[in-house]
């Protein structure tokens, strides 16, 4: 089981942002790997702080994971922090440490991350509407995408500005000792590469766009509005960089004879005076086809029946949500003259007078229990 990005820090699931940052920068300093050179175990602390603080120091992140945990980023293959790189870590650091430590961070024994700085290309997003069905059980879609592309025939030589360090680099003296910062070469973006050649149909970075057919697996539970990450398939960055990811928005549409709320699913079944008199069979849509259900005679308006299972599945993975069928008693608005009669007939009837049970519960109980 993944470690708790909590416990990673060693804060509190109540921890101010100043908090989660105070605390991701003391472990930085701690396990850097300048300062621990060699030391694999110091080195895995590192990384792993570095992931815990991509998500709790995002906002919007943090609230996902308070939510559905790691599967919120990992679920059907979404990343998360899980595919941090050194370079992405570093990155970092603009905001930890402020502007000085935006590249390098350096002299304990040289910094392994230094030198090129390997371009990010930018993300996509797209939006995905979903079927009620498809979100219960989970799917997996094919979706076509315009990326951006390096071109082929596009050729690279090294820059003149940074002979092809990708950095211009100070010493600065401070409460860790002699620290090495860096800078991205401003003329090449720190890739330390420049184009030489690109085909026509290229733009100025040598990138063309693309239509590509991408397989998207969708976890079920998903809900309306949740954003998904699949790694790598976003534009791809000159000089043979990193891809951009595809940011997936969910998009639930409305189904015709189902509400959804969480894991849980409502139905409204109507029945006739007859059939909750004398009782009867129904058949009811599920998400997962429809269902015959039984319907005791002298059943009343407002009764629930819950059918355990036949919801959504979680998201955690925490089994699979309810299906409550609401029965509603239709009353007639019109009569014929021999209807009326029997009505009338039975208005004075004792079995058509009302008589609760104590085991009837009232609206407000049965809200509770749905709830419950």
């Amino acid at each position: 089981m993944k470690e708790d990005y909590y416990d990673i820090l060693g804060v509190s699931k109540g921890a101010t942002a100043a908090e989660i940052k105070k605390a991701y920068r003391k472990m930085a300093i701690k396990y850097h790997p300048d300062k621990n050179p060699g030391d694999t175990e110091a080195e895995n602390k590192f990384k792993k702080a570095a992931e815990a603080y991509e998500i709790l120091g995002n906002e919007e992140k943090r609230a996902k994971y308070d939510r559905f945990g790691h599967q919120a980023f990992e679920g059907g293959g979404f990343g998360g922090g899980g595919g941090m790189n050194m370079d992405d870590i570093f990155s970092q650091f603009g905001d930890i440490f402020g502007g000085g430590f935006g590249g390098g961070f350096s002299g304990f024994g040289g910094f392994g991350g230094g030198g090129q700085r390997r371009a990010k290309g930018s993300n996509l997003r797209i939006r995905v509407a979903l079927t009620l069905e498809e979100i219960a059980n989970g799917v997996e879609k094919k979706i076509k995408v315009k990326r951006k592309v390096q071109a082929s025939g596009t050729t690279y030589k090294t820059c003149s500005a940074c002979n092809g360090t990708g950095q211009v680099t100070r010493v600065t003296n401070t409460i860790l000792g002699r620290m090495q910062t860096a800078s991205p070469c401003t003329t090449c973006g720190g890739s330390g590469q420049m184009i030489d050649k690109k085909p026509a149909d290229a733009d100025a970075q040598g990138l063309k766009v693309q239509e590509e057919t991408v397989s998207i697996k969708i976890p079920a539970g998903v809900e309306d509005g949740m954003q998904l990450k699949v790694s790598g398939k976003g534009n791809e960055a000159p000089g043979n960089g990193i891809p951009g990811d595809l940011l997936v928005a969910i998009e639930e549409k409305a189904h015709e004879s189902l509400q959804r709320e969480g894991d849980n699913l409502h139905y409204d079944l109507y029945i006739s005076i007859s059939e909750a008199a004398l009782g009867a069979s129904k058949e009811i849509q599920t998400v997962n086809g429809k269902v015959r259900i039984k319907i005791e005679p002298g059943v009343q308006s407002g009764k629930i029946l819950r059918l355990r299972g036949k919801g959504v599945s979680s998201l955690n993975g925490y089994g699979k949500g309810d299906l409550l069928v609401h029965v509603n008693v239709w009353t007639p608005k019109t009569l014929t003259k021999e209807q009326k009669e029997f009505f009338e007939k039975m208005a004075n009837d004792e079995n058509f007078q009302p008589n609760p049970e104590k085991s009837d519960k009232s609206f407000f109980e049965k809200v509770k229990d749905m709830f419950s």
